[in-house]
């Protein structure tokens, strides 16, 4: 298929059929579309949408995010995971306050070298809000070019991104480029899926290589994959108070490493290992239990944390509303709690404490 085809065949089937009203698109700004593009990494437009109302609602302009505590960042972002994406964001805000003026750079090298921002990202918030020419290659892109152009192999291997960087290039149209941007990404997550895609109302299928040869499940390649790992860990949850008053003990975790920059109860290796410290560092306890394990999977590994219920008897709580810069624990009132950021899951497990249900 030759490309002007190609973006013609898009473009026509996206006036028709491509996703119109979504919020970011709505007074499509650089601030705004960055932060619908960071959020939809990884993530489908449905969980998005309550998310980015959320978020720019508390952060309406670059200036807010940027001036805003990390905490109040990371607790808006709890349930999206990936939560480098959030740490970035606000980097990237500040790098921008800080260097030029509170506005985007006007140039696609300049824009990808913000933190969090490759080539992909910054050619879709010129091409989205600016109206700019500028070929895209996220997930959904690869996807649409690899199956219908038959690019195979690898898709993260320097070689094969370069042949896909080459096509999108070629199919990317000197007019309505944030039309076409936003149609390609919009084929791959409706029609073009990485399962069961929809080739029989495709606009391509009828020269696409992939359909025309049923190799749909085969293109993409296959991405090299690392050996998955499990790992395990002791939760500690160290109580204190009673009822309305009831206060979990958290940790800020490193920066560095999974759910960076959230609180969570603190780890151990051991159950034992977890009560000494305990009683070393909150006192006399009255009480422990064990809870339903919780697992979570990782890109790469898998996670199972067995959760210890610890009542302590006269812990200082030291409860406050919010958190100061370099606290690095805090007691997390259950009922009234702080806005700081928490790992999914651990998130779902203070609501079952707070319920009560299905913790056994």
């Amino acid at each position: 298929m030759e490309p002007q085809v190609f973006a013609g065949r898009l473009l026509g089937w996206f006036d028709t059929h491509g996703r119109k009203g979504l919020p970011w698109q709505d007074n499509p700004t650089p601030y705004r579309v960055w932060v619908s593009e960071v959020m939809l990494q990884q993530t489908q437009v449905a969980t998005v949408i309550p998310y980015y109302g959320r978020f720019m609602a508390r952060f309406p302009s670059l200036e807010a995010l940027a001036a805003a505590p990390i905490d109040e960042v990371l607790h808006l972002w709890t349930g999206l995971g990936y939560y480098a994406r959030a740490r970035n964001l606000q980097a990237c805000a500040q790098l921008i306050v800080e260097r030029h003026g509170g506005s985007f750079p006007g140039t696609l090298e300049e824009m990808a070298a913000l933190p969090g921002i490759g080539r992909s990202t910054a050619g879709a918030i010129l091409a989205l809000a600016r109206g700019e020419r500028h070929p895209i290659l996220d997930g959904n892109a690869k996807r649409v070019l690899a199956r219908v152009f038959g690019i195979e192999g690898d898709p993260s291997s320097a070689g094969v991104l370069a042949a896909l960087w080459a096509r999108a290039d070629e199919c990317t149209p000197e007019v309505r480029a944030a039309a076409y941007t936003q149609a390609i990404m919009d084929l791959g997550a409706t029609l073009c899926t990485r399962t069961r895609p929809a080739c029989t109302v495709c606009p391509m299928s009828p020269e696409c290589v992939a359909a025309r040869e049923g190799r749909q499940a085969l293109l993409p390649g296959a991405k090299q994959r690392r050996k998955r790992t499990a790992r395990e860990a002791v939760l500690l949850l160290a109580e204190s108070g009673r009822a309305a008053d009831r206060a979990v003990l958290l940790e800020r975790r490193p920066s560095r490493g999974i759910w960076g920059g959230l609180w969570s109860p603190p780890e151990f290796p051991s159950e034992s290992e977890a009560l000494a410290w305990c009683r070393r560092e909150l006192g006399a306890l009255e009480s422990s239990e064990t809870l339903a394990p919780i697992e979570h999977a990782f890109t790469h590994f898998d996670l199972r944390l067995n959760p210890l219920r610890v009542r302590c008897a006269r812990a200082e709580t030291g409860r406050s509303a919010g958190v100061r810069e370099g606290d690095e624990r805090l007691w997390y009132a259950l009922e009234a709690p702080p806005k700081v950021g928490l790992p999914q899951p651990i998130h779902e497990l203070f609501e079952r404490l707070r319920s009560g249900a299905g913790l056994a």
